[in-house]
């Protein structure tokens, strides 16, 4: 009977584990179940914070549900804030599995035999589940708290609970997480915490209403320090520590989040992200805004309301200041709008690119002399900024004087979607949407661009012609990095560009004595809506934009004296008597003597000679054939070609040759010139060479005509410098003759129209227009 009872008894106690094993699987399986349908909800909104270039906070924004809820990351939360909080608020955290069974039992029974609530179980685990999922304090809440606490501690590590917990924590009002409190209640990171204050901060979750700091901080200051003594009697700290936090004081009231950097934080939190490290100089970026603020002040009179700087590390590629208005908190002017990120006309600050470009495909060198003279392209005629020509000028003159004529001149050389391609690779988003829209005006601000994107295609001139995109965070790691012009033809640009001998040299600036070394260059939009000063050195771009936001233009608005004083201002503070060395001459740039007429290689008839800096193989070795030999009569007043010249009583003589454009231009103004003497005029030859150059009216133009009151259309001609006389036809039919650049009348037909001119020298040329009637 004995062995029956005892082999009953021992099957009952397998059968026991066995079900009980099979119980625990079943649980497991449940949880797993129910974590499947019934997710941890653990995303957490936090409030985007904007740090400087050293991790401080300089500015930060609300969550959705108006609460400062600042996340803490992982390195800020430092071993003495992680011992303190564990020692207080679960001192068994690394060793339980979110829920600890002793401290539930505890509860359990204190509270059963007390018939009232008289301790708590929560662990941190637990707390973080409280926290992301809130509700009445019952039994089953308490239980949702636990299956949530597993749900988390299968999730996420020891630590990263923590940092949850950090986050989460309510310190009182709408500050939720420690890293709010910190900055909030101390203006510091948690990282930087003392014990004392930690210590503090952690006992006002017990009790948030009636421990409000700088309300109750003697209430706080005695609960702080009962706790400080409950750490040294479990040894958790040093006596000497916390001797230390017990007399230390406690001054802190509630204050106010930085807002500095208000333009670039709005961007950037548009882009997304919790806490966003961007490169920003505070010192840098305070003593700029304060100089935008003071400048705009004084131009107020004028009518000037708004500025906006940019300012780039060249070393770094890393924007350092970023100013989008001179007061963000100024309506009169828009004070919140980005002025470094609109949107605007870049007047004259492209044409650098331009010819660093033409150096870079052999088309012009410094000294290259070009023609400023009126222009016209398929009905778009450029004018320079005076509205006057200038004649021969240099390349090196054209962009130190800024005329506009070459630049279209130099434009049409190149091509202009070679430059747009240059443009939307150094990412100008508005020219690259624009793209089929632009042409030749883009070289003088017939396009969009953006302080933003010029400042960092200015920085490319510091680095040798290499374009880095600015870095605007400390996690941007992908950049934009594009060869834009060769370090030769940079360095010949730098060159230009650092003369201060100049017309855009502001007036009564006297403040250059021990002012860094530049090179800048100015634009002016057209209606004198925008005024634009790009410079820069080996150490820094400052890119200045000035205007109104409201689009109005001002007389007295343009780069040179309005946005180059505050340019030379900043530098003037920024990089103030700089010893640094300027930029040097890179191998691929060399040095010959060329003509000083026309910058090419000199001929055995060039008698001035100058310097220039060219690109072997790459810039044109053309030579010299500005003289030309004409056999003319004894008398000078006939010329003759080879197959009119007589046998004899001739000579020859050397001519200068003068272009059709510039004896125009020299015609107008009077100037004398060396002109080639009549052709004979009983030659029968037609002459090969350049057709006269029918510049009005306009080839493949439309011209509509006042019925009531019909205007003449306007002949003129541009013509080689031996044409003396110009035959006009209309629809085949002549005309009339004239001198060479004589200007002639006509009051056309309605319909399509021919107009030929023909030189005296047989050599001729066909334009087409249309007439329209109408009534205006």
């Amino acid at each position: 009977m004995k062995k029956i009872n005892f082999s009953i008894t021992k099957k009952g106690v397998l059968r026991f584990f066995k079900r009980l094993g099979i119980g625990f699987i079943g649980l497991i399986i449940l949880f797993f179940l129910l974590n499947w349908i019934f997710p941890v909800p653990d995303k957490v909104e936090y409030s985007t914070i904007i740090t400087d270039n050293k991790g401080e906070v300089i500015n930060a924004f609300l969550t959705r549900d108006q609460k400062w809820r600042m996340k803490t990351e992982l390195e800020e939360i430092s071993p003495l804030l992680q011992k303190t909080i564990i020692a207080k608020e679960d001192k068994h955290f690394y060793s339980h599995p979110g829920v600890n069974p002793f401290a539930v039992a505890r509860a359990f029974f204190n509270n059963l035999f007390q018939m009232r609530r008289t301790s708590g179980a929560s662990t941190i685990t637990m707390q973080v589940a409280k926290a992301l999922e809130p509700g009445k304090r019952n039994i089953s809440s308490k239980i949702r708290e636990m299956f949530r606490a597993f749900q988390l501690e299968l999730k996420y590590s020891k630590k990263e609970i923590l940092q949850l917990y950090l986050n989460l924590v309510p310190y009182g009002g709408n500050i939720e997480g420690v890293k709010a409190a910190s900055i909030l209640y101390f203006k510091k990171n948690p990282d930087h915490l003392s014990l004392a204050e930690i210590t503090a901060l952690s006992i006002i979750p017990n009790n948030p209403s009636s421990l409000v700091v700088g309300k109750h901080n003697d209430r706080i200051i005695n609960e702080r320090n009962g706790w400080l003594k409950k750490f040294a009697n479990n040894k958790v700290f040093t006596q000497k520590e916390i001797e230390d936090a017990l007399n230390e004081p406690m001054n802190a009231t509630r204050g106010t989040v930085p807002h500095y950097l208000p333009h670039l934080s709005y961007k950037l939190k548009r882009e997304g992200g919790d806490i966003i490290n961007t490169n920003i100089d505070l010192n840098t970026q305070l003593k700029t805004e304060k100089l935008v603020e003071d400048y705009i002040r004084t131009q107020r009179l004028k009518n000037i309301k708004n500025a906006a700087v940019v300012i780039i590390d060249n070393k770094t590629n890393k924007v350092i200041t970023y100013v989008g208005s001179s007061n963000f908190f100024d309506t009169t002017d828009g004070g919140q709008v980005n002025g470094a990120n609109a949107v605007r006309q870049p007047g004259s600050t492209l044409k650098p690119l331009l010819y660093a470009m033409c150096f870079d495909e052999g088309l012009l060198t410094p000294k290259t002399v070009m023609t400023d003279v009126a222009v016209n392209y398929d009905g778009y005629a450029p004018e320079n900024y005076d509205e006057k020509f200038n004649g021969y000028v240099t390349v090196e003159k054209a962009l130190e004087h800024s005329l506009n004529i070459p630049a279209v001149k130099g434009l049409k050389m190149l091509g202009h979607e070679k430059m747009i391609q240059k443009l939307s690779n150094c990412n100008f988003k508005q020219i690259q949407k624009d793209r089929r829209k632009l042409g030749l005006s883009l070289i003088l601000g017939g396009c969009g661009t953006t302080l933003e994107e010029l400042t960092g295609l200015f920085s490319s001139f510091a680095n040798d012609g290499m374009y880095i995109s600015p870095s605007y965070t400390q996690n941007d790691t992908v950049y934009n990095k594009v060869r834009v012009i060769s370090p030769a033809a940079n360095y010949m640009t730098n060159e230009i560009l650092s003369k201060i001998n100049r017309p855009d040299f502001p007036l009564n600036w006297a403040a250059t004595e021990k002012m860094p070394k530049i090179a800048w260059k100015t634009g002016t939009s057209y209606g004198r809506k925008d005024a634009w000063s790009i410079g820069y050195n080996k150490n820094y771009t400052v890119g200045v934009w000035s205007g109104n936001f409201s689009g109005v233009g001002v007389a007295d608005l343009s780069g040179a004296n309005i946005a180059t004083p505050l340019l030379f201002k900043i530098f003037n503070t920024i990089d103030y008597d700089s010893d640094e060395e300027w930029f040097t001459q890179p191998n691929d740039c060399d040095i010959r003597q060329v003509c000083s007429e026309t910058g090419l290689a000199p001929s055995e008839h060039c008698s001035s000679l100058v310097t220039d800096y060219f690109i072997p193989l790459i810039s044109s070795t053309k030579v010299c054939d500005n003289w030309q030999e004409i056999i003319i009569s004894a008398s000078e007043k006939i010329s003759f070609c080879k197959s009119c010249a007589p046998e004899n009583g001739y000579k020859k003589k050397w001519y200068k040759v003068v272009p059709p454009d510039m004896q125009s231009w020299f015609e107008e103004n009077r100037i004398a010139y060396q002109k080639i003497p009549q052709h004979n005029p009983d030659c029968e030859l037609i002459f090969k060479g350049a057709a006269p150059a029918v510049t009005s009216p306009v080839n493949g133009t439309e011209y509509l005509i006042n019925k009531k009151d019909p205007e003449p259309l306007q002949l003129i001609c541009k013509t080689a410098n031996d044409v003396s006389k110009v035959y006009w036809y209309i629809n085949n039919k002549f005309y009339k003759s004239s001198n060479a650049g004589e200007k002639q009348f006509f009051v056309p037909e309605e319909g399509p129209i021919k107009i030929s001119c023909t030189d005296d020298k047989g050599r001729n040329r066909d334009i087409k227009i249309t007439v329209k009637y109408v009534s205006l």
